[in-house]
């Protein structure tokens, strides 16, 4: 993991060397030549703990470490109309070791499961008309692991009101996943050959919309309300899920292949001074296989100094179970559907943390266009015994 982090630095410092000599100087002239906007690098770390693992029946360990890295690119020009076009480049690649993927096989010490890494280029550009106050865009992004393969697109669109103090925004977007059936070792058939060419396929389509109005009320308050709507068919539980039965028998989960899922949000923001700023959100959820769930998250941002700002955070999040979840041994054979996945189960949870950010008007560590570092923690746990820890680290070149 050590190797993986320091060669997405590398690449990261070799893009900051490559501009350092770049002039940002703003003379109004808007440029038809590709320009360098900025770029962020972030890193993070995860590691998280439980009793709950899914992969052996809703028990056993849930231990996982995670180290991500991306890096993000956004360049930008005018074309002959004086419309801004935007592209945003980024590459994210994360590395995982996992204690309950493991157990897909029961009898092995160790085994190829235990470890995987994740791909995920995408690519998005914007056309912003700022005379008319709109703009469109679109996108691509493409995610690759051993036993899943995804591809993604995306159409996006805003508008603002008259007199700029309002905007609407929509986007239509949608996901193709291809997963291997991965079962667990016993429920495999015959002679099978674990060779990833010999794993069958099944498909996942996801579709939704998300759409939003934003609203400046005042110079310190600003509300937008938010609604999704997503629909997902073909294969939605997982094939190396065991589920096991009040007789003892053992089970690959099974779930509808149809699900559709709509949030709804609201977001405030309060600026009580030049050092303080109040950021809330509330987010109601509900689906078709009986999931309801309620997010409530607070965020503060205080000005220790210009250049310095510290940012704690707390997140409250409350759901039922789906109508197909049970505890491992609790499923009975009338049962169509089956899960014993905790993260479909009941639960709250808690999210809370803090961040430092510093804009030094000379540039991070002396360097002029590196202007931007924050470094954040956070921890999370939930009621059933899961608890988790992320640190991160967020660098913008300029």
């Amino acid at each position: 993991m050590r190797k993986l982090s320091l060669t997405v630095i590398g690449l990261y410092l070799g893009i900051l060397a490559a501009f350092s000599q770049t002039s940002t100087t703003d003379t109004g002239f808007k440029s038809r030549k590709l320009t360098f906007d900025e770029a962020n690098f972030i890193s993070s770390y995860y590691t998280q703990n439980g009793n709950n693992a899914a992969v052996t029946g809703g028990i056993g360990s849930e231990k996982l470490n995670d180290i991500s890295n991306s890096i993000e690119i956004k360049l930008h020009n005018w074309d002959r109309k004086k419309r801004k076009h935007t592209y945003d480049l980024e590459l994210g690649v994360d590395h995982y070791t996992s204690a309950s993927s493991d157990m897909i096989d029961l009898k092995a010490n160790s085994s190829a499961s235990h470890a995987d890494t994740r791909v995920y280029p995408s690519a998005n550009w914007t056309m912003e008309n700022e005379q008319k106050g709109s703009s469109i865009g679109a996108g691509g992004s493409i995610s690759k692991e051993f036993d899943y393969l995804s591809f993604g697109g995306n159409i996006n669109f805003s508008k603002k009101t008259k007199n700029r103090s309002g905007e609407f925004s929509g986007k239509l977007f949608t996901y193709l996943d291809n997963l291997k059936l991965v079962y667990p070792v016993e429920l495999r058939s015959g002679s099978f050959i674990p060779r990833e060419e010999n794993y069958p396929t099944a498909a996942r389509n996801t579709f939704g919309t998300s759409l939003s109005y934003s609203q400046i009320i005042s110079q310190r308050l600003q509300i937008a309300f938010l609604l999704d709507m997503v629909y997902q068919d073909g294969y939605l539980g997982l094939p190396f899920h065991r589920v096991y039965f009040t007789d003892n028998s053992v089970h690959v989960e099974n779930l509808p292949g149809k699900r559709l899922k709509i949030p709804i949000g609201f977001r405030a923001n309060y600026f009580l001074g030049d050092h303080l700023i109040l950021r809330g959100f509330y987010r109601y959820y509900h689906d078709d296989w009986g999931l309801n769930a309620h997010t409530f998250n607070l965020e503060t941002a205080v000005k220790i100094t210009p250049f310095v700002s510290v940012t704690p955070f707390y997140r409250y999040y409350t759901q039922t179970a789906i109508d197909y979840f049970a505890a491992y041994g609790k499923h009975v054979a009338a049962d169509t559907y089956y899960s014993s996945n905790y993260d479909l189960s009941t639960f709250n949870s808690h999210f809370f943390g803090a961040g430092i950010r510093l804009i030094p008007p000379d540039g991070v560590f002396k360097l002029e266009h590196l202007n931007m570092l924050e470094l954040r923690y956070g921890h999370y746990s939930k009621t059933n015994g899961m608890n988790s820890d992320v640190i991160s680290l967020n660098l913008k070149l300029k």
